[in-house]
């Protein structure tokens, strides 16, 4: 864990001896009463947090001090067909990590239909995984996660419009589609962007030609980062660094 990060209700509370949080404070960085950590509150500040005392049942009572801002999001959108279970948490994991503002979820033709049923959405794995992602990187945000039945759906969403943003830009995001079959082009041979980009990424099946044509009718243009069939979440995570580089993000 790089900082120890709070909800809002749990601020009243000390934390359970077997919290993981609390063993790893005590077990792992050793702190004793009257150390501090770096901390953030979900959804709110950055800073330090206070170990005031630990209780006879190991519970750790503590306090907050948290005024910085979080890091700001990258405006990057990244919809991905449903991977298997496994791979779908370390790609939610990864992608908060990386900073992007929003992850859409969504059935295709070509993808594993079972795939869709997993309980780690309804169970609170999906944000749990976002969460260990923005404790590796020091953020209190995470991701909005948005589930589409299929891509049609989310197309005809247009989740990627900048309707609700305070501040209006001028030309609306890059579209690209991830394709290595039908590609128009190279991802990594792309420019640098200045504005934001919105990323659909197939199932490891890759698009049907229907997809390919509703893709191409929203605007999306194909692109290929090779010629290699990736799994899902390499192609994912890849292409959202590529996206981050040519945004200046990383700079």
């Amino acid at each position: 864990m790089n900082i120890i990060l709070f909800e809002s209700h749990e601020l009243d509370h000390p934390l359970p001896r077997r919290d993981e949080r609390t063993i790893h404070l005590l077990k792992v960085l050793h702190k004793k009463p009257g150390d501090t950590f770096e901390a953030g509150l979900l959804g709110g500040g950055l800073g330090y947090g206070c170990i005031e005392s630990i209780r006879l049942d190991g519970a750790v009572i503590f306090s907050l001090d948290l005024k910085d801002s979080p890091p700001p999001r990258a405006p990057i959108r990244a919809a991905v067909g449903f991977p298997r279970p496994i791979q779908l948490r370390r790609l939610l994991r990864d992608l908060s990590s990386l900073g992007i503002e929003a992850v859409d979820l969504m059935g295709t033709e070509l993808g594993e239909k079972s795939y869709r049923d997993t309980r780690l959405i309804s169970g609170g794995g999906a944000r749990a995984a976002l969460i260990e992602g923005a404790v590796q990187a020091r953020d209190t945000s995470i991701p909005e996660l948005t589930v589409y039945s299929g891509l049609e759906a989310w197309l005809a969403g247009r989740p990627w419009e900048e309707k609700d943003r305070q501040i209006r830009i001028r030309q609306g995001p890059f579209l690209v589609a991830l394709d290595n079959v039908r590609p128009e082009g190279s991802f990594a041979r792309f420019p640098a962007l200045s504005r934001p980009v919105t990323l659909a990424v197939g199932p490891e099946r890759g698009w049907s030609d229907r997809e390919r044509d509703l893709l191409e009718e929203a605007g999306f243009i194909r692109l290929s980062m090779g010629s290699r069939a990736l799994r899902t979440e390499t192609a994912c995570t890849a292409a959202v660094v590529l996206a981050l580089e040519k945004s200046g993000a990383l700079g």
